[in-house]
């Protein structure tokens, strides 16, 4: 009773969704029992058969073309076209033709049948939200390229407006006017101190000084160009290492080296600390035992095969003394009772001659 009720379920839910799929062989055939949706989905028919090619079809479009060159009367080439079909969606077995032309278990053809479905469904919502996407896109680009939103779209493509919020803007800006600030303070007390220093200076420290200034900027040129990072290069900036990367990058770096530190010291600090273990001198002793267990194992399986030998040689032996192999008189008698025979026989006939 509950694989009749398993196969009605599966029954009004394969007819529902052929229904819902929209499939033209079903149309008009105002099915209400689930018996009659069984009858019609498992019971060999041409109707059944265009069921499985609609689903196919809808499935692979491909195959319309095929079908279309078989003849109505062509059975065995609709039912091996199906079976390869659904062999290579791995529903079903290469030689599974009983299940396609509607002769294998009702509840297999049922599930078989749901299992096509689900591909067709599968494959028709994948068709569906392509068309959809595209008609999103070209109204969202309709929208953008409108009158309404053409000063946002040039905006967008030329940014001129910093874009942070307002208040860390306001933040920025209050940052860079103290620098700002700062440095020019700095500037000119740079500035008034080497006028005074110039002004004690005569002609010939004068020329000294140059000179030294001279040199120490070439010095700053020769650092520079050892300095890569401080190079900066317009057509591959992303090429360069700035200073700001390369302070971040050592900032990071010694982060995790003072992490490292910690739990070194918190938790691995003991363990290297410790002094390293002693091995055994003895170690021929582990070499010997795994030896001695080599030939222990050898022993046992020899005396397992010697076990089963004696074991099947019993069974030789009790087969042939109680299984009837050998005619005498028109019956079969075991070897025992053959050679009792033979022996009375052979009994009395030295017993006939020797009287």
């Amino acid at each position: 009773m509950a694989g009749d009720s398993k196969q009605l379920q599966l029954s009004v839910r394969v007819y529902n969704t052929l229904q819902i799929l929209g499939c033209p062989l079903v149309d008009g055939l105002y099915l209400r029992e689930a018996d009659s949706m069984r009858e019609l989905l498992c019971t060999p028919s041409l109707h059944r058969m265009d069921i499985l090619k609609w689903i196919c079809i809808r499935i692979c479009p491909s195959l319309k073309e095929k079908f279309s060159t078989i003849k109505s009367a062509q059975t065995e080439e609709v039912v091996k076209e199906i079976t390869r079909f659904g062999h290579e969606m791995m529903l079903c077995q290469a030689d599974e033709r009983e299940l396609i032309e509607g002769f294998a278990t009702p509840l297999r053809q049922l599930v078989f049948l749901e299992q096509l479905l689900m591909s067709a469904q599968d494959s028709s919502e994948q068709e569906k939200p392509s068309g959809d996407e595209g008609i999103r896109h070209e109204d969202l680009l309709r929208e953008l390229m409108s009158p309404d939103h053409l000063s946002d779209l040039v905006q967008l493509m030329n940014p001129v407006c910093n874009p942070w919020s307002a208040h860390i803007r306001e933040h920025l800006r209050a940052t860079h006017s103290a620098q700002a600030k700062t440095n020019l303070a700095k500037a000119n007390d740079s500035n008034n101190g080497s006028h005074l220093v110039l002004g004690k200076l005569g002609g010939n420290d004068l020329n000294e000084a140059t000179r030294l200034l001279q040199s120490t900027q070439a010095t700053l040129e020769e650092l520079r160009k050892e300095c890569e990072f401080l190079q900066s290069d317009p057509v591959s900036p992303g090429a360069s290492l700035s200073p700001c990367a390369l302070k971040v990058a050592i900032s990071d770096m010694a982060q995790l080296m003072t992490a490292f530190s910690q739990v070194y010291n918190t938790d691995f600090k003991g363990y290297c600390q410790r002094a390293p273990p002693v091995l055994s001198p003895n170690t021929h002793v582990f070499q010997s035992v795994y030896q001695l267990l080599h030939s222990c194992n050898m022993e046992l399986e020899a005396l397992q095969q010697l076990s089963e030998t004696s074991s099947s040689l019993t069974e030789t032996v009790r087969r042939i003394q109680t299984e009837r192999r050998y005619w005498a008189k028109g019956e079969k008698h075991t070897l025992p009772n053959q050679l009792e025979t033979l022996k009375n026989r052979y009994t009395a006939f030295l017993t006939h001659h020797q009287s």
